[in-house]
């Protein structure tokens, strides 16, 4: 419920941020990012530690003129705490940004640049600021001195952490409405730590501590409601230069459509069939969830081919874990979305009518809706039901009254007056044993459909354009049904503020809590953050909770996705390990780990079964070694041989299966869209296939080899050349990458 309902309504919902009665000061407003800065200094000094969103939320106008004040003034101590920073791609390679440089200046379009990211990889950032991150983007700082100023920390521990590290400033980018005079405000993106960190802010600025909360009005955000919305007094300054004729909000950073491979594909059918309908989902960033979307559309929108797949695999022979956790049929019931992250597929998922599970703030009403004992249609069933399970008094009270209409039970307009009903001009007993009250009830009174109902709780969103525009053209009715909230309301099961652990688990029966992993080790074990030397890749985020959460409910499961292999320092690898020197999930939390191959169910398995249920599922050209090397350490019988079934586990496996199925018009790269042209899809295609076959010195020898007895230039690939400023080579070394590509092109 937002905070101008409840302006407008005679009840109060519990919502706590967003409190019409803050006796607060409205926050300062001003329309130049130097200004605040100015404002910023005044109130807390020159010793700032800026704590600033992960992704979008970031507000850039006023953290880039605080940046250039402490560059400038030496005297300033900065220290900033992130999450995340967004970068525009810039090639490595000559080749490289000539390929970029069109993409970027037509995706990108008016999209800044963070001046600290600029110069962090220039290595000109000075003495005085410290930029500090507790998640990467992945891979975006390895073999970095910013590896030196990671921290690492479960997401939900962030608030902490940043109020132990002393930060006085906390900033983000927030979008404007004024409705009725009433103007408030959305933290949109980024509602994840703000609405924990504000209140813990205002505590200590009650004893006194100089402390400043910043918004950055951006009308490209998308304004959501619920939880996100809060009053202006929850800001001290807001940063807003719409006031200013010739004023532009820049564009938000967008994350362009990426590819799904045949591989990721697999995947995202394996881990589809663990969906069960009336459930709830959770799912990661990228392509794996991409491919997670579209196996979930296919099930529903074109069940029978969907099946069909399944059947192909001979899904519920190899991995019967699918039968007995999952479901193969439509979402009649729906999904529930309880993400950290929201990304575009629950968009999808919810236009295709999947994401339709509602849930409500309130354990008697979810509890019953749980039970099948009453439903979402509201009837004289509801009333019943909800007076046998104690909610409302036989004799109703104003706070039964009030109860009843917050959830759409009763009318808007009902009244409680002198111990009698009252709609409009008809009165009736509040006595609800009364036979003509409840007929009056039913005629009078009743809802058609309970409110409040929200098929998502998200903590943070970033997404391709189309996914801003969806946002940003949400209903009414839409707009009571996404909830951007804590993200440590979504991630725990904890009491907290905003629900306790009773509503929470009600709220998310038979979770399936989908992340993705890099490796995982023949016990169990899952590599997601960085590697055995140290070197973090992205962080923990929230994996860990949705994982040790998924072993707090008996009906949900925690499912990591992995790759079978990859190709490191040029050479063909297995994701399946033996052994590594680090972990992010220990092994006495596995659950159920997928890769293109199929699905190893392992919660409560003994190690024996776990070791071979994960060789069942790796790469074939690595399934021996893993297999000796289990018999080595004792961990599997000497006389254990891989049944037939799963030693076909090979890419040409893969493709046979994954052709039939594109040959009738399914999967495909961009089942969500393109942005890429055709003529950036061959290029990059090419320059990604010649990167992979040169990765190694005899795979370069071989390729050049090949390359000087290839085809020569014709007119459709000189074209393409031109395009990455290859068709006139001036140097030898240009001469000869213009052979490889040619040979890779004209394939």
């Amino acid at each position: 419920m937002s905070v101008l309902e409840l302006v407008e309504a005679d009840f109060r919902a519990p919502t706590l941020i967003a409190s019409v009665e803050n006796t607060k000061p409205p926050a300062t407003v001003v329309d130049s990012a130097e200004q605040l800065v100015d404002q910023v200094i005044k109130a807390v000094g020159k010793n700032i530690v800026l704590g600033a969103p992960l992704a979008i939320g970031k507000p850039i106008s006023f953290v880039n003129a605080m940046y250039q004040r402490a560059k400038a003034d030496p005297t300033i101590n900065l220290r900033i705490e992130t999450g995340i920073t967004l970068e525009k791609p810039v090639g490595k390679s000559k080749i490289e940004r000539n390929f970029l440089e069109p993409f970027v200046a037509r995706e990108f379009d008016g999209v800044p640049d963070i001046d600290y990211i600029l110069d962090l990889r220039a290595g000109k950032v000075p003495s005085n600021i410290t930029i500090s991150e507790f998640f990467f983007k992945a891979g975006s700082f390895m073999n970095s001195p910013q590896q030196q100023n990671y921290t690492s920390t479960n997401y939900t521990h962030a608030v902490r952490d940043l109020l132990d590290k002393g930060v006085n400033v906390i900033a983000q980018l927030v979008a404007k409405r004024t409705v009725n005079d009433v103007t408030t405000y959305s933290l949109c993106s980024n509602s994840d730590l703000a609405l924990d960190l504000i209140p813990e802010m205002d505590k200590l600025k009650a004893q006194g501590m100089p402390l400043a909360v910043v918004g950055e009005v951006n009308t490209n955000m998308p304004f959501m409601r619920n939880h996100a919305e809060v009053a202006n007094t929850e800001f001290d300054f807001i940063l807003d230069g719409n006031s200013k004729p010739d004023h532009k909000d820049y564009s938000l950073f967008a994350a362009p459509h990426g590819s799904i491979s045949a591989e990721d594909h697999l995947i995202g059918l394996y881990a589809c069939s663990l969906l069960k309908d009336g459930g709830t989902l959770q799912v990661g960033i990228g392509s794996l969830s991409s491919a997670l979307t579209y196996s979930t559309l296919v099930r529903h929108q074109n069940n029978r081919m969907y099946n069909s797949m399944l059947s192909d695999l001979n899904i519920y022979n190899k991995f019967p874990v699918c039968k007995s956790v999952g479901d193969s049929g439509k979402f009649d019931e729906g999904l529930y979305g309880c993400s950290e992250l929201m990304v575009d597929g629950f968009m999808h998922l919810y236009k295709a009518g999947i994401l339709k599970r509602e849930v409500f703030e309130d354990l008697t009403i979810q509890t019953l809706i749980n039970k099948k004992a009453i439903s979402t249609d509201v009837s004289l069933a509801t009333i019943r039901a909800l007076l046998e399970h104690g909610a409302i008094n036989e004799t109703l009270t104003t706070d039964d009254v009030t109860y009843l209409k917050r959830f759409g039970i009763f009318k808007p307009y009902i009244k409680l007056v002198d111990g009698n009903i009252i709609a409009q001009q008809e009165t009736a007993s509040a006595n609800l044993s009364a036979t003509d009250t409840l007929e009056w009830l039913e005629k009078h009174a009743l809802g058609e459909k309970l409110i409040g109902g929200v098929v998502i709780h998200g903590a943070f969103f970033i997404g391709p354009k189309d996914f801003y525009d969806d946002l940003n053209n949400l209903t009414d009715d839409d707009h009571r049904k996404f909830c951007m909230t804590s993200v440590n309301y979504v991630n725990d099961l904890y009491d907290h503020m905003l629900g306790n652990q009773q509503i929470k688990q009600a709220q998310r029966k038979h979770a399936r809590f989908v992340n993705s992993g890099m490796m995982v080790t023949l016990d169990g074990s899952v590599i997601s953050d960085a590697l055995e030397n140290g070197q973090v890749v992205s962080g923990v985020g929230g994996q860990y909770n949705f994982v040790a959460q998924s072993h707090q409910m008996r009906d949900s499961r925690s499912i990591i996705k992995i790759r079978a292999t990859t190709f490191r320092n040029g050479k063909l690898k297995s994701n399946i390990l033996f052994n590594y020197g680090h972990n992010t999930i220990p092994r006495q939390l596995r659950d159920i780990v997928i890769t293109e191959y199929g699905i190893a169910d392992l919660r409560g398995k003994p190690d024996h079964v776990v070791y071979t249920e994960l060789i069942k599922i790796a790469d074939s050209r690595f399934q021996q070694q893993l297999l000796a090397d289990a018999k080595a350490a004792g961990k599997v019988a000497k006389d254990y041989q891989i049944p037939k079934e799963y030693a076909n586990n090979t890419p040409e496996a893969i493709q046979q299966f994954y052709k039939k199925y594109t040959d009738q018009g399914l999967f495909g790269p961009f089942p969500f869209g393109c942005s890429f042209t055709d003529q950036e899809l061959k290029l990059g295609k090419a320059l990604k296939t010649l990167k992979a076959k040169t990765a190694t010195t005899s795979g370069k020898i071989k390729a050049i080899a090949n390359a000087l007895q290839g085809p020569k230039l014709d007119h459709n690939t000189e074209i393409l050349l031109k395009r990455i400023g290859l068709n006139k080579p001036a140097s030898f070394e240009e001469k000869i990458t213009q052979k490889l590509l040619i040979a890779e092109l004209t394939k």
